[in-house]
């Protein structure tokens, strides 16, 4: 890793992998954190701050899933992190002061992310206006026979959300297009 700040919280060929993963394929195993709690504590912190960096919400969320048992990849990842949004401390969500009244939404699916589980990684967003009002990035329950698969539920787990989210302001009277 370079000792400049990086472009994007986490490295887009970057595979993490877990102690069961080195003890199923039999290959050289890395060392585990013997600090785990420091870890621990790290991603606590992102997973708070992740309310306002949509920009973190997939690293944070792959980082969380090693929790137990982090090694130092984990926390080179994490560090990572850090730098980024520390390079980008003017980010954040900015609130509109538009006053359309439309529900946009985007969504799409890495099939195949967890190199472990075999599990696509979903992501998408809303907003309202021009404003991000919700995100979300998360392992899918079931594992995808095909990317498309993949894509249709995340699409799926969008429109679930979305027709809640449409509900509660029309609940609070607001007009929506």
């Amino acid at each position: 890793m370079s000792k400049f700040a990086p472009g994007t919280p986490m490295d887009a060929n970057m595979k993490l992998t877990s102690r069961q993963y080195y003890e199923h394929t039999g290959q050289n195993q890395e060392e585990l954190l013997t600090d785990k709690i420091t870890y621990q504590k790290l991603i606590g912190k992102l997973l708070y701050l992740n309310m306002t960096r949509l920009g973190i919400s997939f690293s944070v969320q792959t980082l969380s899933y090693f929790l137990h048992q982090p090694k130092k990849s984990h926390i080179d990842a994490a560090l990572r992190v850090i730098k980024y949004i520390k390079r980008q401390s003017g980010q954040g969500i900015l609130l509109s002061s538009d006053c359309r009244n439309e529900v946009t939404a985007f969504c799409d699916a890495d099939w195949v992310a967890c190199t472990l589980t075999r599990k696509s990684v979903i992501g998408y967003v809303i907003k309202f206006g021009n404003s991000l009002i919700y995100w979300k990035a998360k392992n899918q329950t079931i594992v995808s026979r095909s990317s498309v698969e993949a894509k249709y539920r995340s699409i799926a787990s969008n429109v679930t959300e979305l027709i809640w989210l449409i509900g509660l302001l029309k609940d609070l009277k607001a007009e929506v297009h």
